[in-house]
C-alpha cells in the first residue's frame, strides 16, 4: 500500500476512533446522571405488571444481589436508548463525507425518522402491548397459583419486547434502504405483498410471547409500516441511477 493510500485510511481510522469514544462518553455520562434514580426507573418499567398483579402479590428477587444490580443494569440500557440520537448523529457525521450532496439530503431524513420510529416502537410496547399481555397472562393463570415475578426475569422479558418492537418499527426505513440500494423495488414488493404479510405474522409469532394480543399488536403495525415504507420508497431512486445522474451532471 502506497503512502498516499495509507494516509487517508489512517485519517478515517482516527476519526472512527474519535467518534466511538464520543459515543462511549455520551452513554457513560447519561448512565452516571441516571444512576441515582435507578430504583425509580425500574419502578416505572415494572409499573405495567405491578398494576395487573392480584391484591397482595409483589415482585420478588430470587438472587440476593438482584435488588442492587438489576436496576443498575436497566439504567445502563436506558442510557443506551437515550443516547441513540447522538449515536446516529456520530454515524451520520462519519459517513456523510462519502455521500453525494443528493444522497445527504436523502439519508438525513432517514436518520431522523429511524430514531423517531424506534422511540415510537418502545412507547407502543410500554403503553399498549405490556398492559394487554400482562392482563392476559395473569388472568389466565390457575386460581391456586400465586403470581410473584422475579425482577431479573421480568427485566429480561420486557427488554426483549422493547428491542423487538423498537426494531420492528424500523420497517419503513429498511424498505427504503433496500429499494435505494437496488436490492428490490417498490413494484416488486407490491407483487409479493400477500407473502410478506403472512411472513410478518409468522415472525411476530416467534418474536412475541405466546398470546394472540402481543402477536397481533406486533404484526398489524408492521403491516401498516410496510405500506408506509412502500409509499416513501417511491421518492428514493436506486443508488446506481443516482450515481449515473451525478456523473452526467459533472
Amino acid at each position: 500500500m502506497s503512502d498516499d493510500n495509507a494516509q487517508p485510511l489512517i485519517g478515517h481510522l482516527i476519526e472512527l476512533r474519535t467518534r466511538l469514544l464520543r459515543c462511549i462518553i455520551c452513554v457513560m455520562a447519561i448512565f452516571l446522571a441516571l444512576l441515582y434514580f435507578s430504583n425509580e426507573i425500574y419502578s416505572i418499567v415494572a409499573n405495567p405488571l405491578v398494576r395487573q398483579l392480584p391484591k397482595g402479590s409483589v415482585m420478588i428477587a430470587t438472587d440476593i444481589a438482584a435488588p442492587f444490580f438489576t436496576p443498575i443494569k436497566l439504567t445502563a440500557i436506558v442510557a443506551l436508548f437515550v443516547s441513540i440520537p447522538y449515536l446516529l448523529f456520530q454515524v451520520w457525521g462519519f459517513v456523510a463525507p462519502a455521500l453525494y450532496q443528493k444522497e445527504r439530503r436523502l439519508i438525513l431524513p432517514l436518520v431522523i425518522s429511524s430514531t423517531t420510529l424506534f422511540y415510537i416502537g418502545l412507547a407502543f410496547a410500554y403503553f399498549i402491548v405490556f398492559p394487554l399481555a400482562f392482563y392476559f397472562f395473569i388472568n389466565t393463570a390457575p386460581a391456586d397459583i400465586a403470581i410473584n415475578t422475579d425482577i431479573t426475569k421480568y427485566l429480561d422479558f420486557v427488554m426483549t419486547l422493547f428491542v423487538v418492537f423498537g426494531f420492528a418499527f424500523e420497517v419503513p426505513v429498511a424498505i427504503i434502504l433496500l429499494c435505494w440500494s437496488g436490492v428490490t423495488s417498490p413494484k416488486s414488493l407490491k407483487k409479493k405483498r400477500p407473502y410478506i404479510i403472512v411472513g410478518v405474522f409468522i415472525v411476530a409469532m416467534f418474536l412475541t410471547p405466546p398470546d394472540i394480543f402481543s402477536q397481533t399488536l406486533l404484526a398489524i403495525p408492521m403491516c401498516l409500516l410496510f405500506e408506509i415504507g412502500l409509499f416513501f420508497a417511491k421518492f428514493y431512486k436506486p443508488r446506481q441511477e443516482a450515481d449515473d445522474e451525478q456523473e452526467l451532471d459533472e
